[in-house]
């Protein structure tokens, strides 16, 4: 069956704006946009949504809430374009969409095709949480990352990781390897074309199903971080 996907007009469209970033430009070609781009893209979080009900379904959220602005914060950025040159999506667990829950991430662009699961850069509570829970189990958490259907379609933990072990943690304990991530996110990525094609949330719901275990495994010590705990251990973890 014929799944939502992307077309020409969808990368023609982000192709022009990473040159034409600009309000009048996106307000003279918005209707583009809201057909196009927007409307197609709401359709690919439906199709996932309906996957995620099978094996995520603390996951699924309304496609318009899934969607994430194509506009920019610029407050704090010395980079000053209004537009975000890529489509995203993103699904954390119901409860804990603004406490870093770990969750399932989609991003399309001309050039590539981001798919994620877990929590990419937790805050200091959440990160704590998920760091103490890994001393203890960190056998089941090696045990996830080794399954052949996730080590063929991502990569674990990747990107800014500590030195040496965060202040507080055992320097030569069997875990000591992997508390030195900061990124908890396993990241699959693919060329921008397969965003074209009409298998391409066959290709998402693939990743996104052999992330679960991970993903799972995560919420555990996440979901489990009160608001009070996560106040005293902001305290104790500053240097994370």
């Amino acid at each position: 069956m014929v799944g939502p996907h992307f077309n020409e007009r969808t990368f023609d469209f982000l192709d022009e704006l990473e040159h034409r970033n600009e309000r009048d430009w996106f307000q003279e070609h918005k209707a583009i946009y809201e057909h196009e781009l927007k409307d197609r893209m709401l359709a690919v979080i439906e199709r996932i949504n309906l996957a995620l009900g099978d094996f995520a379904a603390e996951c699924v959220r309304p496609p318009n809430k899934a969607m994430m602005r194509i506009y920019r914060d610029v407050r704090f950025s010395n980079d000053k374009s209004p537009y975000k040159t890529h489509l995203a999506a993103h699904w954390p667990p119901r409860g804990l969409e603004k406490a870093g829950g770990a969750g399932y991430f989609l991003q399309v662009g001309v050039r590539s095709v981001m798919v994620a699961g877990g929590a990419y850069s937790p805050p200091p509570p959440q990160l704590r949480a998920i760091r103490d829970y890994v001393l203890d189990h960190h056998g089941e958490l090696r045990s996830l990352l080794a399954t052949p259907a996730l080590t063929q379609l991502a990569q674990p933990f990747g990107g800014n990781k500590l030195i040496r072990p965060p202040r507080g943690f055992p320097v030569g304990h069997p875990a000591a390897d992997l508390l030195l991530n900061r990124s908890w996110a396993l990241v699959g990525h693919l060329p921008g074309d397969v965003a074209l094609d009409e298998n391409f949330t066959d290709l998402v719901i693939e990743r996104f199903r052999a992330f679960q275990p991970v993903v799972d495994f995560l919420n555990v010590p996440l979901a489990a971080a009160t608001p009070l705990e996560q106040e005293a251990a902001v305290g104790r973890r500053r240097s994370a």
